[in-house]
């Protein structure tokens, strides 16, 4: 009985080490990020903007932005769910790009920008639409948080911890902003310290 006791707590032990990527992929979220390597992942203007530790991208120097560049989907993602955690620093800005594409220099033209900001001067807070529906209240620093944006056509929900912030659709008519297919996390300025984690995609 002792064994077959001690067989059931091994078992136990092993599903509950299970990652959360693995037991996400089964609902078909798929990571983007390993937690070791930007691997998948290309920068552009300062690289050393991005660094990777503690199974986080941390995102601190001056104004760069990272790309999803990996397998998944060939990096082309039309309606689709986004979520990942994320933690700002005081005073930090930053921003998470939807349906984007790469470009070496300036801000991403393409698509649109998830705002990521709880203390900066910059009163556009975390889970705005950036200067298309903008939010005051804001998350806190130094406190994960969920970010989720769902992307069907042209209309877009963000959600921040289960609150929804956004909920957009283009004009009818009017020209679209959606017109790459990746991802971007925004590295803002020197003084703007941002943790990323668990970035996970579920393709529609």
């Amino acid at each position: 009985m002792k064994t077959i006791a001690r067989m059931a707590l091994l078992s136990l032990a092993l599903a509950a080490s299970v990652p959360a990527v693995a037991a996400a992929q089964s609902d078909g979220w798929i990571p983007l990020f390993d937690g070791k390597s930007l691997d998948g992942w290309k920068a552009s203007e300062n690289p050393a903007t991005f660094r990777v530790a503690n199974g986080e991208i941390i995102v601190n120097g001056p104004r760069a932005h990272l790309f999803y560049d990996g397998p998944v989907k060939n990096h082309d993602f039309k309606d689709f769910e986004l979520k990942l955690d994320v933690m700002t620093r005081p005073g930090a800005n930053s921003g998470i790009y939807i349906r984007t594409a790469y470009q070496p220099t300036d801000w991403p033209s393409n698509g649109y920008e998830v705002q990521v900001n709880n203390s900066h001067t910059d009163w556009r807070r975390t889970g705005s639409l950036y200067a298309v529906q903008d939010v005051r209240e804001s998350e806190k620093d130094n406190e994960w948080f969920t970010v989720h944006a769902i992307v069907r056509g042209r209309h877009i929900v963000v959600t921040v911890n289960g609150r929804q912030t956004v909920d957009y659709t283009e004009p009818e008519g009017s020209p679209t902003r959606l017109t790459g297919g990746t991802i971007a996390l925004q590295g803002h300025d020197p003084g703007s310290e941002v943790h990323y984690k668990n970035i996970l995609i579920k393709p529609l």
